[in-house]
């Protein structure tokens, strides 16, 4: 079989595979009323039933033993990812059927993250690559449900940075692991996007962002950090938004754990942009940040760097002009009256 029918079969299951598994979750959510209802905390306007993400865990678990099968030599480290990517989205489960505190989730995030950066050292990996996997893994799957709160823009995301991610990797376990994530993540979108008939919740959000640094972590192994910073590049819309909110929060004294509608996406989509304009920008900008990934690949690693600042530097002045948009609005923590 042509490799190219090989591509085409292995997207053609996770499409398949992820739609039909979130018809079925929307089907049981709804059954079980699990539905998140419209808030002060919350960008949605209509009721919406949560869970459907369950889909992407199922297609991802499948092609981690997809490669198992065609790599034997690989299994210890595939059962490793494998369990934590269990751990992050069976914590998530429960959290969409019963909400737990943070401490509890962060607990498990940990675990699985220690157990992403075992795996990575079982294929070859030093210590700092280990630490890279761990890193990534608590950071991208919470930044993932930070940034899930607008209709299509996680999961889009998502897709597009694994995409990008199998792309530049070419072939090797990275690619087949991007194109399943990117499969997975597209079968959900059209329940999602451009109005949501159900959202990921914390199980889909988790799994999405464990899986991205997993994929980033086995990219940037035994790669020059040059190439390592080129990993960080489609990670970035995401990442400034999520971490600059965060610590404006902070800043304020405000408690940063809790839900809220204050990263620079919603306040767009609120004031100005709406929800499909402000996925779809958010799209293009991880495409840009792509696009970049594959100009620089020769570039030297100091000018990669200074290149990656330059990035920064403009998506933070980009943030705090979003952001300003609700410059007459006090923030939703202090309109409930806590802190």
């Amino acid at each position: 079989m042509a490799p190219s029918a090989t591509v085409a079969i292995w997207l053609l299951a996770g499409l398949s595979i992820g739609g039909a598994t979130t018809a079925l979750a929307r089907a049981y959510a709804l059954r079980r009323r699990l539905i998140d209802q419209p808030g002060e905390r919350r960008s949605h306007a209509a009721a919406t039933p949560r869970g459907g993400g369950v889909s992407i865990v199922v297609v991802l678990l499948l092609a981690l033993a997809a490669g198992v099968l065609a790599a034997p030599g690989h299994v210890t480290a595939a059962v490793l990812a494998g369990t934590g990517l269990v751990l992050v989205s069976g914590i998530g489960w429960i959290d969409d059927h019963r909400p737990l505190p943070a401490l509890p989730r962060l607990c498990v995030h940990v675990v699985a993250a220690a157990l992403l950066a075992w795996a990575l050292r079982t294929q070859g990996g030093g210590w700092e690559d280990a630490a890279t996997a761990f890193v990534a893994a608590v950071v991208l799957a919470n930044v993932w449900n930070f940034m899930d709160g607008i209709d299509g823009i996680a999961s889009s995301q998502a897709a597009i940075v694994a995409t990008g991610y199998a792309l530049f990797a070419g072939q090797g376990p990275v690619f087949w692991a991007g194109l399943a994530l990117a499969a997975a993540a597209c079968g959900f979108l059209p329940f999602n996007f451009p109005r949501a008939r159900i959202f990921l919740g914390d199980v889909g959000s988790g799994a999405l962002g464990y899986a991205l640094a997993g994929a980033l972590a086995l990219g940037s192994l035994h790669q020059d950090w040059g190439t390592r910073v080129l990993y960080l590049f489609p990670l970035l819309p995401f990442l400034l938004d999520a971490s600059l909110t965060l610590l404006a929060r902070m800043v304020r004294g405000e408690a940063w754990w809790r839900p809220h509608v204050q990263h620079a996406y919603q306040a767009w989509a609120r004031n100005r942009g709406g929800h499909v304009l402000v996925t779809l920008a958010y799209g293009a900008a991880a495409l840009v940040a792509v696009l970049a990934m594959f100009v620089m690949r020769s570039w030297s690693s100091t000018v990669i760097m200074a290149t990656y600042l330059t990035f920064l530097l403009a998506g933070g002045l980009a943030w705090k002009r979003l952001r300003g948009l609700t410059a007459g609005e006090r923030p939703s923590s202090l309109r409930d009256g806590k802190p």
